[in-house]
């Protein structure tokens, strides 16, 4: 289309486009040659989108709008005056509600450039009948160059001619004619015609081919759409010479679609969850199949959904699927996890909107559970037993049985005790696991007080019902067992005020205590518990408290003038039982205590001392301390002087220089009830002036310790010393005799051996003893006496031989050598 912007480009110019071409008279659009400079605009007045069907779902692409912004993607959105239609960025025009095309539906869409000029074009949805007709009808048979314009040259806008369309998938025969190129000048001079682009030229190569010299543009195999599913190619017309004799022109060839793809579910199992008793209407869950085949231009693309078969097989079906969304959705009522766990459905999808090729998966609801069933007692009696004072022990399980899913919050019991637990002597829990109630106490039961009780217990789910159901209930008879309690003192813990200076074996107060076992006749009998200071005494029969010892407020064992004690009390019972009680003596003070001073040692200086400050202590509690009064005893006022400084403070002054030394002051301090001690203190006068900062101490060490002291420590140093010298005299005199182990080998002995016979030489005489040590040496296990004589009995020797020839092997055979110079002697 020519736009108005064009008028006045060229001076003189008669019309908005000077130079109008016209391709063919079956081509219905004009051609309009471009400025030397590009203005952005829609690159068709009317854009004519054929939709394949009379319905239109909301969201369902309808076709595109294009724009030409001169390669600056700088253009608004598009704008479209039809509500019931958007278009978006890249130009694809939808339906925004579901729509019935029963007449031609035309609306116009705006936009803006980068300049904020503003464009529009219209966009027509045709009638039924108009879609009857075919896409390649409108598809020229020739194209022919356009005329180049006079006076002054202009190039060309990109022309808008109408897209040849092929359909895929032909059988042939090839190469077919698609359509003609022609050239005016073609009467002028030999004009010879080419082709480029994608599928001439450029991969794939050789798809489109032109003859030379006709211009006609042939296919020479079959297209796929779904792999390439448009070509643009430029056609070029040149003389014999190689001269162009026409700008090059562009050819879109669209590739229509046929049928030829099946649909294919994005999974082959769905897996989706309902709940039973869920209202028809509630959806489950979406299936998804997808298909290459257009879904835009024609309805190859377009998938109808449908279940084939729900098993299990009921009176009425439970579920249906959305035809176009593929949504499966609850259609029956009454679905019951516990007669149907799960449905299967073989679902199909089928494209040209559900008339076309097919393919199947398979669907599967879960039905999960519901709270539909109420959990009830099973038994609904039950009866307990426990003993009195104890807590948390187990009265009994109750048992309850549920249809619903066990695990699930829906199977879960929830116990409560409805009845009979006012003051919440009981609680109950649920067992996880088996789901029973666990009967427990929550505090120590009294038989004395209540020995039965009468529980009732109800039961619900940890979630609502989602239906109205009656609740559960059982009752529980707990009976309560007697034991033997330990006696109870009243009060636990008594206060009892006592003078401190209580006279021994005077009664403290009485103490005793009740059996809770009113049943049961049982003595009581008492004793101490604790007792730290041993002060205290108590009757066994009646309770009575009596002082052992002294009391005294100011013990260690007393805190805060508290003295504690542990009482108790047994019963007779079998096994008896102890209570305790606790007794508290709030010891009340007395004037026992005289005040001292405190530091009882202290430095001073004997030239310009300074003043000496101690501090008054007394145990005792008012009005039994201050006012104090200090004086000085014992001839102690002669060197010294004391004046009270403050309630508890008095000061100490040096009166006249001293000798280095220490010096005892003795100082008698009264409180004001009149009860007065007199304290030694210890001043150590130094040699100093002032401060006593570094007091020599020598002389009151020799003074301390005294003449005695001295002279026995330095008797045990003179003692310690003798003793050291007299042990190293003892080690010097004494003499180490190291003795040979065992005798040299050459060391011959000589002995002499009687045998009362006659005869024999030299060889009879003189015997080695050595050899006798060889044969021990070669007998380990004989013992040798040749070092030291044995402490043993004399050796037993066998009776002498009757041949004097065999003395010889009679000596060799001997067990036992003989001693040093021993002779041995054979009567015969």
């Amino acid at each position: 289309h020519c736009e108005e912007r064009d008028r006045g480009i060229l001076s003189g110019a008669a019309g908005p486009c000077p130079g109008l071409t016209a391709l063919s008279g079956q081509v219905g659009h004009r051609l309009c040659e471009r400025a030397p400079f590009c203005e952005p605009g829609f690159t068709a007045g009317t854009f004519a989108l054929a939709v394949p069907r009379d319905s239109v779902a909301a969201g369902r692409a309808l076709g595109r709008v294009s724009f030409g912004d001169c390669g600056e993607q700088r253009h608004a959105p598009y704008l479209s005056d039809d509500t019931r239609f958007k278009v978006s960025r890249d130009g694809v025009v939808s339906a925004t509600r579901p729509l019935q095309l029963q007449r031609q539906i035309s609306f116009s869409i705006h936009t803006w450039d980068a300049t904020g000029k503003k464009h529009s074009a219209r966009v027509t949805l045709p009638s039924p009948q108009s879609r009857m007709l075919s896409p390649q009808d409108t598809a020229p048979d020739v194209l022919t160059f356009p005329k180049p314009s006079h006076g002054l040259h202009r190039q060309k806008r990109d022309w808008v001619i109408p897209p040849i369309n092929c359909p895929e998938n032909e059988r042939g025969p090839f190469p077919k004619k698609l359509v003609q190129i022609k050239s005016n000048k073609d009467r002028e001079t030999k004009v010879f015609y080419s082709i480029t682009g994608q599928g001439a030229d450029t991969p794939p190569v050789g798809v489109f081919t032109i003859e030379r010299e006709t211009g006609w543009l042939e296919v020479t195999k079959p297209l796929d759409r779904e792999e390439i599913d448009k070509y643009v190619l430029f056609s070029h017309a040149v003389s014999a010479n190689g001269q162009p004799v026409e700008d090059p022109m562009e050819i879109i060839i669209t590739v229509t679609d046929q049928n030829d793809n099946r649909p294919v579910f994005t999974k082959q199992v769905f897996i989706g969850y309902i709940e039973e008793n869920a209202k028809p209407g509630t959806s489950v869950m979406t299936v998804n199949a997808t298909d290459a085949d257009d879904a835009i231009n024609v309805n190859n693309g377009i998938i109808g959904y449908s279940i084939l078969s729900e098993e299990p097989k009921s009176a009425q079906q439970m579920f249906t699927i959305d035809p176009e969304r593929g949504i499966i959705s609850v259609i029956g009522t009454g679905l019951d996890r516990e007669t149907t766990p799960n449905y299967t459905l073989i679902i199909q999808a089928a494209d040209q909107e559900g008339n076309g090729l097919t393919t199947t998966a398979t669907a599967i609801v879960e039905v999960t559970d519901a709270n539909d069933n109420a959990p009830v007692f099973d038994p609904t009696m039950y009866q307990g037993t426990v003993n009195e004072n104890e807590v948390g022990v187990v009265v009994t399980r109750l048992h309850v049985t549920d249809r619903d899913m066990p695990g699930s919050p829906a199977w879960q019991a929830v116990y409560r005790i409805k009845t009979g637990n006012q003051d919440g002597e009981f609680s109950i829990t649920t067992d996880p696991r088996t789901n029973d109630g666990i009967l427990k106490t929550a505090k120590g039961l009294d038989y004395e007080t209540r020995n039965q009780y009468n529980l009732v217990v109800t039961v619900e789910n940890a979630v609502p019902f989602t239906v109205s159901l009656p609740l559960s209930s059982a009752t529980v008879l707990v009976t309560v067992g007697d034991v033997n309690e330990a006696p109870v003192f009243v009060p636990p813990v008594k206060r009892v005020e006592v003078m401190e200076d209580l006279p021994q074996g005077h009664q403290v107060t009485s103490y005793t205590a009740q059996d809770p076992d009113k049943d049961q006749k049982q003595k009581i009998t008492y004793r101490m518990g604790s007792d730290p200071a041993g002060w205290l005494a108590i009757d066994p029969e009646n309770g009575i408290v009596t002082a052992a010892q002294p009391l005294d407020r100011e013990s260690v064992h007393a805190i805060n003038s508290t003295y504690k004690a542990i009482i108790l009390a047994v019963d007779s019972g079998s096994p008896d039982a102890t209570g305790t009680g606790i007794l508290l003596l709030l010891l009340q003070d007395v004037n026992d205590n005289g005040p001292m001073p405190e530091p009882r040692l202290f430095d001073v200086c004997n030239r310009q001392p300074e003043d000496q400050t101690l501090t008054i202590i007394d145990k005792d509690l008012p009005p039994n301390t201050y006012p104090f009064e200090a004086a000085l005893e014992h001839g102690s006022g002669t060197n010294w002087t004391v004046t009270l400084k403050g309630q508890d403070q008095l000061v100490l002054k040096l009166m006249k220089e001293l000798e280095p030394g220490e010096y005892s002051i003795y100082l008698k301090l009264t409180d004001g009830q009149s009860k007065s001690q007199v304290t030694q203190v210890k001043a150590q006068v130094c040699d100093c002036e002032g401060p006593a900062k570094n007091c020599e101490r020598r002389a009151f060490i020799a003074s301390g310790l005294g003449v005695p002291a001295i002279l026995g420590i330095l008797g045990g140093i003179l003692a310690l010393l003798i003793l050291l010298l007299l042990l190293l005299l003892f080690a010097r005199r004494r003499k180490v005799v190291k003795e040979p182990l065992l005798p040299p080998e050459d060391d011959m002995r000589d002995n002499v051996y009687h045998y009362d016979e006659e005869g024999g030489g030299e060889e009879d005489q003189d015997y080695d003893l050595s050899q006798l040590h060889r044969g021990l040496d070669a007998r380990p296990e004989v013992i040798r006496n040749d070092v030291a004589p044995p402490l043993m009995a004399a050796p037993q020797y066998r009776p002498r031989p009757a041949n004097p020839d065999e003395i010889g092997n009679f000596i060799d055979e001997v067990s036992t050598s003989p001693t040093w110079c021993s002779r041995q002697d054979w009567g015969g």
